[in-house]
């Protein structure tokens, strides 16, 4: 089984470079659904959440209001630390778990995993093989002022507040630039799919005793820039 890590910065594209993958066939476990279900009325998660910030990051039908809770964390870092320190393990838990599962179901699968922070948690290093989707702060701006509703110095504090996409450059494999048209990045992404799968592939059948594909190896190798 061929574990690839997908991650970018804020309204870099992640998301449409993780359904182009899907299309190509690989599975995808997305971090930010785990997060959803975990925080779902009444779950474990849920209760907590009310009892460290309080029940006003409730909507009337009793789900989390995600943007309020966001904006609650955003300028308090004790408190999206205790944040993290809720969701991360779980998310971790859940992503190890639906791997396990996958594996069992289909031993040579090509398997996205989808995370925001897959860098500052470190979690990249269980990858064997990791998508960097960058775009300019510029591009990053627009999106989120569209996207989310907020004001352009929203938009360049929200940037500010994360790691920097340079640092997740640094420890790709592949980076895949997103600040062209849509349709050349979903390219782009199903071009490196199909060269991950054609290499997993070509190295099973020059080991035919191998019962499962091998990934291409990560140390030493080329980083590759679209």
């Amino acid at each position: 089984m061929l574990i690839i890590g997908l991650t970018g910065g804020v309204a870099s594209g992640k998301s449409t470079v993780s359904q182009a993958l899907r299309e190509e066939g690989a599975y995808v476990i997305d971090a930010d659904q785990i997060a959803r279900e975990l925080v779902e009325p009444q779950t474990p998660v849920w209760h907590k959440l009310i009892e460290i910030f309080g029940d006003e990051i409730l909507q009337k039908d009793g789900s989390i209001h995600r943007k309020k809770l966001a904006a609650l964390v955003f300028s308090h870092r004790e408190k999206r630390g205790l944040l993290n320190q809720l969701l991360h393990p779980r998310i971790k838990e859940e992503i190890e778990r639906r791997l396990r599962e996958i594996g069992q179901r289909d031993p040579e699968a090509l398997v996205v995993v989808d995370a925001a922070l897959l860098v500052e948690t470190g979690q990249y290093r269980a990858m064997d093989w990791l998508i960097v989707v960058r775009s300019s702060e510029a591009q990053q701006i627009e999106r989120l002022v569209q996207r989310d509703g907020i004001s352009r110095e929203e938009a360049r504090q929200v940037i500010s507040a994360q790691m920097p996409l340079e640092e997740k450059v640094k420890v790709a494999d592949t980076v895949i630039s997103n600040d062209g048209a849509i349709e050349q990045t979903r390219r782009m992404a199903k071009e490196v799919f199909r060269e991950l799968k054609r290499e997993t592939l070509e190295k099973k059948r020059s080991n035919p005793k191998t019962r499962q594909a091998s990934a291409p190896s990560r140390r030493g190798g080329k980083k590759r820039g679209l």
